[in-house]
């Protein structure tokens, strides 16, 4: 078992390391967009133009057991579960997907102005990153907007909020091209702590290290299982949190 602890990176929120439970095979094709955990399988969405699909994966193998490819001019982004559906967003074509969970066959589409990045869900809301401070609030019947969440941290917005997870009454927040994750209190869009990745892959030895960066939580609430993973990365990690050390006076 792998221990990782870092330098706070503002004394004012605390910054959470990690042990590593487990290393499980990922694909290194897959440029993971989105992520979610449900009944035993992982899904998962990958991005790039003419490589963009959703998938349904085998944990333990990384084997792909289900998956729908979107055409090839469409760039795949994040995913959700919604009742018997799968919802994706795409990076710059205004348009989300409905798929119907069980078979990934494509139902509908529906619109949204701007990028799309990542979604994730609690009760009756959707929420979405684009890459800017502000979190879009969906309803999930209807997928439309009914709210922002303005993210901030010791009072500055924070940028490129990427893939996303409901984890315990907090948004758990990949940030773009950085190796740790934001807890954000939904309530106040504030960052109420940081969980430093540093050191779980090393991405200079991937073919494209400025590209294949951290992106991909997902969260087994009945087991309390934290996943992450990145694009293009060898490995999907089982990690727990461990809790930041005590500032001396």
């Amino acid at each position: 078992m792998a221990l990782m602890l870092s330098a706070p990176l503002h004394a004012a929120i605390p910054v959470y390391g990690y042990t590593i439970v487990h290393r499980y095979p990922h694909d290194t094709n897959a440029f993971t967009e989105g992520l979610f955990y449900r009944d035993g399988f992982l899904y998962e969405s990958t991005g790039m133009e003419g490589a963009s699909s959703v998938r349904k994966v085998e944990l333990r193998s990384g084997k792909v057991v289900q998956q729908t490819l979107l055409p090839p001019k469409i760039f795949g982004e994040g995913i959700v579960a919604w009742k018997d559906r799968l919802i994706q967003l795409t990076w710059r074509q205004h348009i989300g997907l409905v798929y119907d969970l069980a078979s990934l066959k494509p139902i509908r589409l529906f619109r949204y102005p701007g990028e799309g990045w990542a979604l994730t869900s609690h009760e009756d809301r959707l929420y979405m990153s684009d890459g800017t401070p502000d979190l879009r609030v969906l309803d999930a019947n209807t997928l439309q907007q009914v709210g922002t969440i303005h993210v901030t941290a010791d009072g500055k917005p924070v940028h490129n909020l990427n893939e996303l997870e409901w984890v315990d009454g907090q948004l758990f927040a990949n940030i773009w091209q950085a190796s740790r994750i934001a807890r954000i209190d939904p309530a106040t869009g504030h960052v109420v702590g940081w969980i430093e990745l540093k050191g779980l892959l090393d991405v200079s030895k991937l073919p494209n290290p400025e590209d294949d960066v951290l992106n991909g939580i997902a969260w087994d609430a009945e087991h309390r299982r934290l996943f992450v993973t990145g694009k293009c990365w060898p490995t999907l990690f089982e990690i727990r949190l461990v809790a930041p050390r005590k500032q001396s006076r």
